[in-house]
């Protein structure tokens, strides 16, 4: 919990924040530029200049489609973490 936030971490990594019926999460390079780019997610507050996206209505995203940028946001915070944490965690 990040105040009344719920934070999804992966290596003690944050990856997605979901609250007050908005979600943020890490997006790859490509996926920012289209998400922003097209106006169907603006640049998350105080963390877009690590490619996290916004959406202000978690209510109005596709399922399946959420369900693959959070599996992508997963993704791409856990490679970043050591060969050693990502063995630990069952990633290597």
């Amino acid at each position: 919990m990040w105040g009344s936030d719920e934070v999804y971490k992966v290596g003690g990594k944050m990856f997605a924040v979901f609250g007050e019926g908005a979600c943020s999460f890490k997006a790859s390079d490509i996926a920012f530029e289209a998400l922003v780019g097209s106006g169907r997610a603006k640049p998350a507050p105080y963390l877009a200049r690590a490619k996290w996206v916004y959406f202000g209505r978690v209510e109005d995203l596709d399922e399946a489609e959420t369900t693959d940028w959070l599996a992508q946001a997963h993704a791409l915070v856990a490679a970043k973490l050591t060969k050693a944490k990502r063995r630990e965690l069952g990633l290597a």
